[in-house]
Order: structure tokens, then sequence, then C-alpha cells
């Protein structure tokens, strides 16, 4: 998963919040860099403070697509 550039579309089809949405776009923007799912090509866990992103990066057009979120625990 290469960098992205400008702006990001995300397409959502899970409706998750706006704001989840508005901080994929900027961790995504800001240079995050992805975990790639080694079963599934094109699909990559993105990591923030409090959330992981699984999401699903277009070969195409490189459109993102959101599939799911969940918390991000840390081991302390």
């Amino acid at each position: 998963m290469g960098c992205f550039t400008g702006e990001v579309q995300i397409e959502d089809p899970r409706d998750h919040p706006a704001e989840t949405v508005a901080a994929l776009r900027d961790i995504l923007s800001r240079g995050a860099r992805g975990i790639q799912d080694p079963k599934r090509r094109g699909f990559y866990e993105v990591q923030s403070d409090s959330l992981v992103y699984y999401i699903y990066v277009s070969p195409v057009n490189g459109s993102v697509l959101l599939l799911a979120t969940w918390p991000h625990l840390t081991l302390a």
C-alpha cells in the first residue's frame, strides 16, 4: 500500500460515523502504512491511536473501501 496524496476517496458501505471516515482520511493522507492481510490481496489493517481500520484498496483507481473498525488495544 503506497502513500496517499491529496484527497483520498473513501467508500463506506457500512455507514460508519462521519468522524471515523474523516479520521481514516486524515491518517492516510499523512502517509500511514497498512499491514497487508496475508490471505487477501489489497486488504489492509491501518492503525491509529484508538482504532484499527480494515480497508480494501482498489488496484484500478486507488479508492479505499472502509469495511470494519475495532478498538486498537495496546498491551502494557
